[in-house]
């Protein structure tokens, strides 16, 4: 796979609408994009028929509603996102090492069933939104970022594939779990996007240099007169680097 086709796969973009007519639109001007993500504003108006809408497409869909449940309704879910061809797909690791256990079982159990292929399990840890006095205030001790790599080391331990974290968390979880542990990065602004006065970002090529396995990119791109043209500006910006990936 040529370096190009490789950095297309790690751009994952956010599909931040609320309706599948939007979302369709901008998989189709976005041709040589391959992830996007749904969330839960867009899945809860649109629902699976927009999944098998992607994958016709021949785009993979990310599936990012941070399952938080009891480890059976967990499991549950997760077979019916693979039967639905999820590429990956989030939970809370707050749920604990049970309901991850269940969910890495259950994604493993359907794929084999089904010939689906098995959904990238990856663990939420911390909201980026919550700072060290929130995180205080619903009880937990520890700052940030070691509540963060707890999470990820427990995450790796029950079964999954990796974790989302900002871009700040990068290191440290690889150094803790691992180069084969999956570190998923939102908070992402190409050089020419980013305003100067917004804090925790990073660019493309400063998070990928940091170790980076994927990229979370919404509004710099779908936000741009011509989402294509911008998504082929990220890609030359972060090949202009210099990086080897």
């Amino acid at each position: 796979m040529e370096k190009k086709e490789r950095l297309q796969e790690k751009i994952i973009i956010a599909l931040d609408v609320g309706t599948k007519r939007e979302a369709v639109a901008l998989a189709e001007a976005l041709k040589e994009a391959r992830v996007f993500k749904v969330g839960l504003e867009l899945f809860t108006a649109e629902g699976p028929a927009l999944l098998e809408e992607a994958v016709r497409m021949g785009k993979k869909p990310f599936l990012d509603l941070k399952y938080h449940d009891i480890p059976n309704t967990v499991a549950g879910a997760v077979r019916s996102a693979t039967r639905n061809g999820v590429h990956m797909l989030t939970l809370h690791t707050s749920g604990g090492k049970e309901m991850m256990a269940a969910a890495a079982r259950a994604a493993q159990e359907e794929s084999a069933r089904t010939g689906k292929g098995r959904p990238i399990l990856l663990g939420v840890t911390v909201l980026t939104s919550l700072k060290d006095e929130e995180l205080r205030r619903i009880g937990f001790a520890h700052t940030v970022a070691d509540q963060v790599l707890r999470l990820a080391v427990l995450a790796k331990d029950s079964g999954l594939d990796g974790v989302i974290c900002s871009p700040h968390e990068i290191e440290i979880i690889k150094k803790e779990c691992g180069g084969e542990f999956l570190v998923i990065t939102p908070g992402i602004r190409p050089a020419w996007a980013a305003a100067q006065d917004q804090k925790r970002i990073m660019t493309p090529a400063e998070a990928l240099g940091k170790g980076a396995d994927y990229l979370v990119i919404g509004r710099p791109i779908t936000g741009a007169t011509s989402p294509h043209e911008a998504f082929l500006r990220v890609l030359a910006e972060i090949m202009g680097s210099g990086l080897n990936i």
